[in-house]
């Protein structure tokens, strides 16, 4: 994605993402702050994520929607050598996503039901998850910051490869993802819906 100067964003002033603080994390992309995920983001983080899927005519029942993470975000992302992070524009939360350990989550159709068991000791792949942009300010590169912040962070802790998985109706997310260079691996179809998993190695 190209500025009007024909200045590539990621080399552009105005664009970049400038690493504010290094513990707890804090981020900034042009007006937009990126931090880390704190007990009282939980209802705007859940409204979010419920927008960002109903968007795309994702609901729960489907096989694929689930938001039971969302109620144990400690254990799943902040405990376990994962993160969470939030973008505010003026005060409110806009734009969300984050990591979490392969290992503790089931994939497919029992991602869909729940479960969570403890990770193993190594620190081998991790999932970019709930990556979402609030509809009325999409288009701002909003999404791009949140996933180079998690990007970041995961090269941080020190994980091999990145994986995420997203729907076919999802089309601007998979266009993000292409975009840093993740590649397809599989595809499934769960309750009608196809969905995509993707990965990138980092070492």
């Amino acid at each position: 994605m190209g500025t009007p100067d024909s200045t590539p964003w990621q080399d552009h002033p105005a664009r970049a993402l400038v690493r504010l603080q290094d513990e707890p994390p804090v981020w900034g992309y042009r007006e937009l702050r990126l931090r880390r995920y704190g007990a009282a983001d939980h209802a705007a983080v859940l409204a979010l994520h419920r927008e960002g899927l109903a968007q795309v005519g994702l609901r729960p029942g489907d096989g694929v929607y689930y938001d039971h993470d969302f109620f144990r975000m400690e254990d799943i992302y902040l405990r376990n050598d994962g993160e969470f992070l939030v973008g505010e524009l003026d005060g409110r939360i806009v734009a969300m996503g984050g990591l979490r350990r392969a290992d503790l989550v089931p994939g497919g159709r029992a991602r869909a039901y729940g479960g969570y068991a403890p990770g193993a000791p190594a620190l081998d792949a991790v999932e970019m998850v709930r990556l979402r942009v609030r509809p009325a300010v999409q288009r701002r590169g909003y999404g791009t910051a949140v996933v180079q912040a998690l990007e970041q962070r995961a090269a941080e802790y020190g994980y091999r490869v990145l994986r995420a998985d997203t729907t076919e109706l999802q089309g601007p997310a998979l266009a993000l993802y292409a975009k840093f260079g993740w590649t397809e691996t599989r595809r499934e179809t769960i309750g009608g819906i196809v969905n995509i998993y993707i990965e990138k190695h980092l070492r």
